[in-house]
């Protein structure tokens, strides 16, 4: 991973994609990898697309986070506000989902959809809590909930009264 890295920075490029360039690696390594990642933007201006499932380091890392389930956009938004205030039902139960420091995890109930036949509408509707007969007949449409924070969800948790798309 790390020669990758090295051979990606080599034609000084301006975008960077990152698919979990930390797996497997020692947290000595991993840290080395996010602070180049840091500077990269910071004193280059390259922007960075990171693809992760490690929340913490998105929370660390990133300025802008999109979730993704089953193929779908569900939540997009800064960072700060994605971590203080999702709105999504599945960005809810994803971050609820990390291990505690006491060791309990919280799984979400359900079935994974399959990606060859997946459900109609939104596709988390089979396992989310909220959802009706609307969320089964149609994908939403983009929600936005405050300035670059929208959400494609019927029914989101603790959404502004009147927000539109």
């Amino acid at each position: 991973q790390r020669l990758m890295i090295a051979m990606a920075l080599l034609p000084q490029p301006d975008l960077i994609i990152a698919d979990e360039p930390t797996t497997a690696l020692d947290v000595t390594i991993q840290a080395q990898i996010l602070r180049l990642l840091r500077t990269l933007v910071k004193e280059r201006g390259v922007s960075v697309l990171f693809t992760t499932h490690d929340l913490g380091t998105a929370h660390e890392i990133c300025d802008r986070v999109v979730v993704m389930y089953a193929g779908q956009e569900m939540e997009a938004a800064p960072a700060d506000a994605f971590f203080a205030r999702p709105a999504h039902p599945y960005t809810r139960r994803l971050l609820a989902s990390v291990p505690s420091p006491d060791g309990e995890i919280r799984d979400i109930p359900g079935e994974v959809p399959s990606l060859v036949n997946p459900p109609s509408g939104c596709r988390f509707h089979p396992r989310c809590e909220y959802a009706t007969a609307e969320c089964r007949a149609g994908r939403p449409p983009p929600r936005a909930l405050a300035p670059r924070h929208g959400v494609r969800c019927h029914h989101p948790v603790d959404a502004p009264v009147g927000a539109e798309p």
